[in-house]
């Protein structure tokens, strides 16, 4: 039982919380809100929502740019939070605003031109009186929080210190330090039904798409997506080698040819079986490994991130895949390139992505009243049992880089998706 008003609290430094989501949107984020936030308020705490991620925050000066009410963020009430957990989209919004851009190495964070938006983060939470954020992105998102966290080692002894807990948020599932992330099996689900329509389409049309699916640095979106919608073959960066690559300026670059006639000799394997059909998963992540011509104008964001969406790898690969069918076989077969992903970021939550947004949400409050913590990552295993990992675990302490988790090749995940798919006959 939580205690009354009037009765000695644990973890009574923490009055006032603030809740920021940054990054893209995952499907579950509500839940971590809501769970966060009504576990705060029936303590007798407030909580803040500031919208758009930082925003607001990180562009805060107390004479020019002050933060409003309804305008750069929102003091939650109960009825806020009614019906909330299962709600598409993200209440407080979110965006990729990076405010620790010019941090480089830690030598940095005692430099005050370079820390000049942590700053003005700092100084905001500290005016509005806030006693621990509580930070819900991706890697880049934990990047920014443990920033926030090593730029306050560097304040005066008696300056004001705000506590700053983080909770992993990616649909790509590529987090240290977590089995799975929220969001993840919803992102699975969505477009693994979108791979089973193409694959009907596919059959009835007798021709091919290949998906082009989310997923930046690793494959766990690809290879989910492929096992769960039945494809006949995914093909992610952990699966790019010397079978896949050509030497480009001393670097290994993904071959486009040999991409595509990997994919054209599973489109062979398949006809000597009397199959006409197919669904090809490829990881977007694959066109940050294409040669430096394809990604010369490519836009990036805040983080220095390639825009991959503009890319559009799968109708490229699809171009390929065509005409080199087409050169083996002196046929013409149809292939169709489809980008997947988007659609799934803000969909109804899948269940188990409530229950783990909600496990979240509640850690956040357990870690910063309960714990006492600070500069820690909360985190769930085994049966949602809460945990909480020290950000140095998770960020490398000489780039203050995040690391990515990739699919093992070879581990009983990526095995699961090679036993599944097509199994290609290279031979005359």
């Amino acid at each position: 039982m939580k205690s009354s008003p009037s009765s000695p609290r644990k973890g009574d430094h923490v009055k006032r919380v603030g809740i920021i989501f940054s990054g893209g949107p995952a499907p579950g984020a509500n839940a971590v809100i809501a769970a966060a936030a009504t576990s705060f308020l029936e303590d007798h705490r407030e909580v803040i929502g500031f919208y758009h991620g930082y925003s607001g925050l990180q562009d805060y000066h107390p004479t020019t740019h002050r933060l409003v009410p309804g305008d750069h963020y929102r003091v939650f009430g109960e009825r806020d939070l009614r019906g909330l957990r299962n709600e598409r989209g993200i209440v407080i919004g979110t965006a990729r605003a990076n405010p620790g851009a010019g941090v480089k190495k830690p030598a940095d964070l005692a430099d005050s031109t370079k820390t000049t938006r942590l700053r003005n983060v700092y100084n905001a939470l500290v005016d509005m009186e806030i006693d621990a954020l509580i930070s819900i992105g991706g890697d880049d998102t934990l990047k920014t929080a443990n920033f926030l966290y090593e730029f306050q080692k560097h304040l005066p002894a008696d300056a004001r210190r705000v506590k700053v807990v983080h909770l992993p948020k990616t649909i790509d599932n590529d987090y240290r330090g977590i089995d799975f992330t929220f969001g993840f099996f919803t992102a699975v689900d969505v477009m693994a039904k979108e791979i089973m329509n193409l694959r009907a389409d596919a059959m009835a049309t007798g021709s091919y798409f290949i998906v082009e699916a989310m997923g930046r640095k690793a494959g766990w979106l690809g290879y989910g997506v492929a096992i769960a919608g039945e494809a006949h073959l995914v093909l992610t960066v952990e699966d790019i080698d010397e079978s896949l690559t050509i030497e480009e300026d001393g670097e290994q670059k993904l071959s486009l040819t040999k991409l595509a006639d990997r994919i054209t000799d599973l489109i062979l394997t398949r006809e000597k079986r009397k199959k006409y059909y197919g669904t090809v998963v490829l990881a977007e992540g694959l066109a940050e490994a294409l040669s430096t011509k394809h990604l010369e104008n490519v836009p990036r964001d805040e983080h220095g991130h390639i825009s991959l969406g503009n890319i559009s790898l799968g109708k490229m690969v699809a171009e390929r895949v065509s005409k080199r069918y087409e050169e083996r076989t002196g046929r013409k077969k149809k292939l169709n390139g489809v980008q997947v992903g988007y659609e799934s970021r803000c969909a109804p939550p899948h269940a188990f992505d409530v229950m783990l947004g909600s496990q979240l949400g509640i850690g956040a409050y357990r870690a910063l009243v309960e714990e006492g913590l600070d500069g820690h990552m909360v985190s769930v295993s085994g049966q949602l049992d809460l945990r909480y990992v020290p950000f140095s675990e998770l960020v490398n302490p000489e780039t203050l880089i995040t690391e990515v988790r990739f699919v093992k090749p070879g581990s009983d995940f990526h095995r699961l998706a090679r036993f599944l798919e097509t199994r290609v006959d290279t031979s005359d």
